[in-house]
């Protein structure tokens, strides 16, 4: 079978069941499951389906339309998690910091120790995993709820964001481009991201490699206005490169090959 026809067959099984495992299709196709991977790593950049934690997820109008949170949840899961655990250590006593309403900044918020800081979000989840940790002031925005993304966002979120001062934002994005700058699927997220980056003193983006070289259909800013950038390993070094030369600073975490290997 040509590799062609393997990457349409596996959209259409992944369409049809709405999620399938790695293993399954390396069965189906009788090919190795580093090959699946690497066919879904492809499959998803050209925005066909998403990758989750094992295996692969359909999603509508990938590029167009704002992801369910249940879904990201699972998505890149050993990428994020590597990639929060750096973040969080950036994090210290006394800091006030934004975490916006990503997956990955709900994985910061779980890493996070239970320390004297103030956390300004506009995630459910987020401000939820945050309350028990008691020594951790949660500012909430406020604002309209969109469920898919279990986030607050609006003219009252973004209001209430300008009420404030802080020294490190921790977002996430759709996409980032190196002309087009960091991008996301969803023109109210975009919005209420910049907002964020206003207030900020330092801004740190935290992306997987699978977000590089992705233009999405909402522009949050240009790359001279964030300092710092935090991905995994997998990122293309030619892509690295370029974001050096610009004067970003760059964190490349190394993923644990046995959790990264069920992905």
């Amino acid at each position: 079978m040509l590799v062609a026809e393997r990457h349409q067959k596996i959209v259409e099984l992944v369409k049809e069941r709405k999620s399938i495992r790695v293993s399954e299709l390396s069965d189906i196709f009788s090919v190795t499951e580093e090959t699946i991977r690497r066919d879904l790593e492809k499959l998803e950049k050209e925005s066909k389906l998403a990758r989750s934690h094992g295996g692969a997820v359909y999603v509508s109008s990938v590029n167009n339309s704002e992801i369910p949170y249940f879904q990201r949840e699972i998505m890149n899961v050993s990428e994020k998690k590597e990639i929060a655990l750096e973040a969080a250590k950036l994090i210290k006593e006394g800091d006030k910091v934004i975490l916006d309403a990503s997956s990955t900044a709900w994985y910061v918020a779980k890493a996070l120790p239970d320390i004297p800081l103030t956390v300004l979000t506009n995630s459910i989840k987020v401000a939820m995993e945050l309350s028990n940790k008691k020594q951790i002031e949660v500012i909430s925005s406020g604002g309209i709820l969109q469920t898919k993304s279990l986030s607050f966002v609006g003219p009252l979120a973004e209001s209430s964001m300008e009420s404030y001062h802080v020294n490190k934002a921790f977002i996430s994005c759709k996409g980032l481009h190196l002309e087009r700058g960091i991008s996301d699927s969803n023109e109210q997220q975009a919005r209420i991201k910049r907002k964020m980056i206003e207030i900020s003193d330092t801004v740190y983006v935290m992306i997987d490699n699978s977000k590089f070289g992705v233009k999405a259909f909402s522009n949050i800013c240009s790359l001279d206005e964030i300092d710092h950038i935090i991905t995994d390993s997998e990122v293309n070094p030619n892509i690295f490169k370029n974001l050096k030369d610009r004067a970003l600073d760059m964190t490349k975490v190394n993923l644990d090959k046995a959790s990264s290997s069920e992905l």
